[in-house]
């Protein structure tokens, strides 16, 4: 019985080694245009997945028929990692991975539909940062898949331009969605729930582009109250638990007709960069949130219980609402910063104004002033702004 349980074992192990070589030499022999198959069953894969060619389609035979499982990976950080224009994924699931799920870099024309991206042994500081990842890319389309337990952001988009994230649901990430240093993107109908953040949009320094141009709108936030177990050196560090959307320094953003509920810390945080308390050396870059359009969105049951993220300066700032706040938090957190540089007559310039035409709690906590003197008076950001135009992927 034993040499019969090991005969079967080597064999699934040669099998299992065959599937990996063979569908490393399609990715490296494919042709444009080609369609990839990943069949229906589980695939251990031990090393690194490359796509280089143009024009590939790799499609499985369902999301939770075709599953290429990474947790023996012994070479590579990612499972797929791609440099290639006009590629799509579709109808297979990738699981724990050494690092990011899909990783693809200066590419244009990407389509990522019903994916499945998960670590499976749940929330952990070892698990990869990203699970769907394109980086620098144009053209981004992630419609209609799931994405667990990543160590940073489940769905990131990041330095590219042309984005749409839609139908797709995200929980048991640091970040659900993160939409960082990018233009132009449209983040909808996504269920976003048990993260620690839900939806992120962020400008940093030191990057390749400035973020601007953004719509979040009808998403269902719910419930993202996962302690933060990013490493607490990293800026998603600094997402307080609780938080349903978080928007740090970024411009023209356009938020409405979301549903959040039972977000712990707050419904919506507006915070300039500043409020990291790191040094700026990115002497183009903005660190104010501008122009940012907050209306028509629903709130129910937040701010009961804040909690800070894994870096010590959000616990520390935590703490210190805790102490001076009552509870519940407010739906909507404003740090009260802005560029005295670009005043005019005294005023912001209508355009880059703060406006919410919400019936919402706020707070404005006038942190960088002198003299701060925190309000909860919405009469000052009562006001409309253009609205974003529709992106649109041909």
């Amino acid at each position: 019985m034993k040499l019969l349980l090991l005969s079967i074992l080597i064999a699934a192990t040669v099998q299992a080694e065959d599937f990996q070589d063979k569908l490393q030499k399609l990715l490296i022999e494919a042709r444009p245009g080609q369609v990839i198959e990943i069949p229906e069953g589980k695939f251990n894969i031990n090393k690194q997945l490359n796509l280089m060619v143009d024009g590939v389609t790799i499609k499985g035979k369902g999301i939770d028929k075709s599953i290429l499982s990474f947790k023996g990976q012994k070479q590579g950080a990612e499972g797929f990692s791609v440099t290639a224009n006009n590629v799509t994924f579709e109808d297979f699931t990738v699981q724990d991975m050494k690092g990011d799920g899909i990783k693809i870099t200066r590419s244009q024309g990407i389509t990522i539909r019903r994916m499945k991206v998960e670590w499976t042994n749940g929330p952990d500081v070892t698990n990869g940062g990203y699970g769907l990842y394109p980086v620098m890319c144009k053209d981004v389309l992630i419609e209609d898949s799931i994405v667990s337990g990543a160590s940073d952001a489940g769905i990131y988009v990041g330095q590219s331009k042309n984005i749409i994230i839609r139908n797709n649901e995200a929980f048991h990430n640091v970040a659900g969605i993160e939409v960082e240093n990018s233009i132009d993107a449209d983040v909808y109908d996504n269920y976003v729930h048990d993260n620690t953040g839900g939806i992120l949009v962020f400008d940093m320094p030191d990057l390749t582009i400035y973020g601007e141009k953004s719509r979040v709108f009808r998403n269902r936030l719910y419930h993202n109250n996962l302690s933060n177990f990013a490493p607490s050196t990293n800026s998603v560090g600094d997402v307080p638990a609780g938080t349903g959307l978080m928007v740090t320094a970024n411009r023209f953003v356009e938020v409405f007709e979301n549903d959040f509920s039972q977000n712990k810390t707050s419904h919506i945080i507006l915070v300039s960069y500043m409020i990291t308390g790191r040094d700026i050396d990115d002497e183009n870059y903005n660190p104010f949130p501008e122009g940012i359009f907050i209306y028509n969105n629903t709130y129910s049951e937040g701010g009961f219980d804040p909690e800070g993220g894994s870096s010590e300066i959000s616990r520390d700032l935590i703490e210190v609402l805790r102490d001076s706040l009552p509870l519940p938090f407010p739906d909507i957190i404003y740090d009260g910063s802005f560029n005295t540089d670009i005043l005019e007559n005294g005023k912001i310039p209508k355009h880059l104004r703060i406006c919410i035409k919400d019936k919402a709690s706020f707070i404005n906590l006038d942190a960088f002033s002198r003299d701060s003197s925190p309000s909860t008076d919405l009469i000052p950001f009562n006001c409309e702004l253009e609205k974003l135009p529709e992106i649109s992927i041909l």
